[in-house]
Parts: C-alpha cells; sequence; structure tokens
C-alpha cells in the first residue's frame, strides 16, 4: 500500500543513466543544500543483508556461486548473471523492487510537512515508481562518455558495459520525461552551475 500522501513534501526524483553522475549530484545536493537522500542502492544493498528472505531466495534459485565465503552475495557473480540473461534480471528485480519500495515509503513518512528531500532511484521509470516523487531530474550525458565512464569505475569490457546501459531505458527517453535534465558532459563545476540553477528556480522560490 502506498502511504506517500505527504502532498506538502517537495519530493525530487533523482535519475539518469548507470554512470552518468547521479551520485555526484546527490552528494553535492547533501553537502550544499541539506537535504535528506533516501537512495535506493542503498535500500536494495539492505534487502540482500545476510539472513534476509530475498537473499535466501537468490541462493535458492542460483546456488553457491553468488554467496561468498562469510554468506553475504557476490554481487559481481550475480551480475554476471542478470546483465547476460534479461528474465534473470527481471525476476531479481521482482524480488528487490517491492522491498526497496516499501523502505522509501517509510522514509517519506518520517518528513516534516512542507519537507524537501531526494529520492535518488537509477530504476526510477524501470521499476514505475515515477508516481513517487514530484518531480524528476535525470543527469545525463553522451554515450561515448557513459560507456567510458562506467568501464573505468567497474573494471568492465565495452561489451559488458553495453550491457549494462541496454538493461536501462534509453537516456534521451528519460530525459524526455524529465522536469530538469543535468547535462553532465562537462566539468564539475558546471555541473555543479546546473544544480544551483534547478534548485533557485525550483526549490528556493518555494521556500
Amino acid at each position: 500500500m502506498n502511504n506517500n500522501n505527504h502532498k506538502s513534501n517537495r519530493l525530487i526524483g533523482l535519475t539518469g543513466g548507470i554512470a552518468t553522475g547521479k551520485t555526484t549530484v546527490s552528494n553535492y545536493l547533501t553537502k550544499t543544500y541539506k537535504l535528506p537522500i533516501f537512495d535506493a542502492d542503498v535500500y536494495a544493498r539492505e534487502v540482500v543483508e545476510k539472513g534476509s528472505p530475498i537473499l535466501d531466495q537468490l541462493y535458492d534459485r542460483y546456488g553457491a556461486k553468488i554467496r561468498l565465503e562469510d554468506g553475504s552475495l557476490n554481487r559481481p557473480e550475480l551480475g554476471k548473471i542478470i546483465f547476460n540473461h534479461t528474465e534473470e534480471r527481471k525476476w531479481v528485480e521482482a524480488q528487490i523492487h517491492p522491498a526497496v519500495r516499501d523502505k522509501f515509503y517509510e522514509a517519506i513518512a518520517q518528513l516534516e510537512p512542507d519537507a524537501t528531500a531526494v529520492l535518488a532511484i537509477p530504476l526510477l521509470f524501470e521499476a514505475n515508481l515515477t508516481y513517487l516523487p514530484s518531480e524528476i531530474w535525470v543527469v545525463s550525458c553522451s554515450a561515448e562518455l557513459q560507456r567510458d565512464r562506467l568501464q573505468q569505475r567497474n573494471g568492465l569490457s565495452e561489451k559488458e558495459a553495453q550491457a549494462r546501459i541496454n538493461s536501462q531505458l534509453p537516456l534521451a527517453e528519460k530525459c524526455d520525461r524529465a522536469d530538469v535534465v543535468l547535462d553532465n558532459c562537462g566539468d564539475l563545476s558546471q555541473l555543479y552551475e546546473q544544480v544551483d540553477r534547478a534548485v533557485r528556480s525550483r526549490i528556493a522560490q518555494n521556500h
């Protein structure tokens, strides 16, 4: 059940493509503007912690190859499975997304009236969570830059990086559905300037 009826809250849905710079933007928003960040990636890690029912389901399906010696999840091994097999990715997401959504409900319910918060949700569109935020900010960059950044960050081959990018909705489509598009093709100062401008125009004037 959706208990998010805080109509007075400004909830910024921050999303984009993999390796486009979402974390950079959310870190800047919390450091500069003291905005609380509710992060889907953090919640997704929490719901598969050792002893969790979802982790047990993953082990039942994939066995020891995704289990580390200490009993925790071997994320790289799970990544190899889900980014190469669409049906498996959909199955895993079907286990994790509802639990992550409930974490957002809990966090939003704790907000004071009229508060502003950032919902950092990489799969905002793919997981059909666009009803959660009151507005959507998309961090974007060129396809080449995105692939290069992902390869460098995760130590992936070009093919592996492209498979992860292809598992998401096209970035152009996300930009088309956004209230704010932040272009991260330049340097950090240019990105931060766009964030400042968005905050001034969309948040400051309402507080």
